[in-house]
């Protein structure tokens, strides 16, 4: 005999739990779908952020003779606590190579975050040459690395100290920042080191930074012979930066900045400039001497091999070989990680 199809009769109280279990589920779904149109209806309203990463990094810059500057791919100032501008030239391609392996990022991402940790900006600022097959390079350079400021002005050695005010004037104009930072392309730099030097407090806000020295008044290279005794007869000298790093505060580039390229003296040396420049705007001298250590050691941010060289004595490889070693990397072995 067949058995009959068993029949589940639903009580009053089950009846009630599904009812109220079904309500609830709407009303979920009523609170989610709510929260969905306001959240939608804020993103809309709420203006539109840039995103740095996918914007160029590099720019090239105009320099009037006339005094002023020109800026390419901004529009407003970017705010950053310092802009560091590592001067480089056109046969400096190794020691770019061999920052970018160190202590430098190479890629755009890995920049973005070094200046999110640090609040530095850093770009290879270079001039421009006649000679296009070098040119040519650089442009294919500009393309796979994306760090660089190009500044419309001749790259010579004779030309430093010009490209010097150029490169704090375009710095002044694209960025916004407490400090602006000139180094040279053949020095090991801790970047987390150089952050928490530039953002103590200081009671001056025109302050010239850098490992200070005391350099002649007569800069003719010419007269170099006649510097030591220069010193014995006592002559006249002033306090400068040496020239691989120094700090310029930004009450300090606004006025080099308002300043017509023509009205201020240009020595031979670019150092030595600068630090004339200094002394006629009567700024605050800050000597540290952790900016021009010759070896690495647990305070140093900047080291080269003074006094032997004016930079690292062979750059592309002693960067390498300081990199490797945890004094100096602070235990990390790639800045590209």
């Amino acid at each position: 005999m067949p058995k009959s199809p068993r029949v589940f009769h639903t009580s009053p109280l089950s009846r009630f739990r599904h009812l109220a279990s079904t309500s609830a589920f709407s009303l979920v779904c009523l609170v989610f779908g709510i929260t969905g149109i306001l959240f939608g209806v804020i993103s809309v309203s709420l203006p539109v952020r840039r995103c740095l990463d996918m914007e160029p990094r590099s720019v090239s810059v105009v320099w009037d003779h006339g005094g002023g500057t020109g800026g390419g791919g901004t529009a407003e100032r970017r705010k950053v606590m310092a802009f560091v501008g590592i001067q480089t030239g056109f046969g400096s391609v190794g020691r770019r190579r061999s920052i970018r392996r160190t202590w430098l990022p190479s890629h755009r991402q890995g920049l973005l975050r070094l200046e999110e940790a640090t609040g530095l900006a850093f770009r290879f600022v270079v001039g421009k040459t006649k000679d296009k097959s070098k040119m040519a390079a650089l442009q294919l350079e500009v393309k796979e690395y994306d760090d660089f400021m190009l500044l419309d002005i001749e790259e010579e050695y004779s030309n430093l100290p010009h490209k010097t005010l150029a490169f704090f004037k375009a710095a002044f104009a694209l960025y916004d920042s407490d400090f602006y930072v000139k180094a040279d392309d053949d020095i090991y730099l801790r970047p987390d080191r150089l952050s928490l030097l530039l953002a103590k407090e200081r009671q001056n806000p025109q302050t010239y930074l850098g490992c200070m020295k005391k350099g002649p008044v007569f800069t003719d290279p010419k007269l170099k012979w006649y510097e030591p005794l220069a010193y014995l007869l006592g002559e006249e000298y002033f306090l400068h930066a040496y020239g691989p790093i120094y700090a310029l505060s930004a009450d300090v580039v606004s006025s080099l900045v308002a300043l017509r390229n023509n009205s201020i003296r240009m020595f031979s040396n670019e150092d030595v400039t600068v630090g004339a420049w200094m002394l006629g705007m009567n700024v605050n001298h800050e000597n540290v001497h952790s900016l021009c250590e010759p070896d690495c050691t647990s305070s140093s941010i900047a080291v080269w091999d003074i006094p032997n060289c004016s930079g690292l004595c062979n750059p592309e490889v002693k960067m390498l070989e300081h990199h490797k070693r945890e004094i100096c990397s602070g235990g990390s072995t790639t800045s590209n990680g």
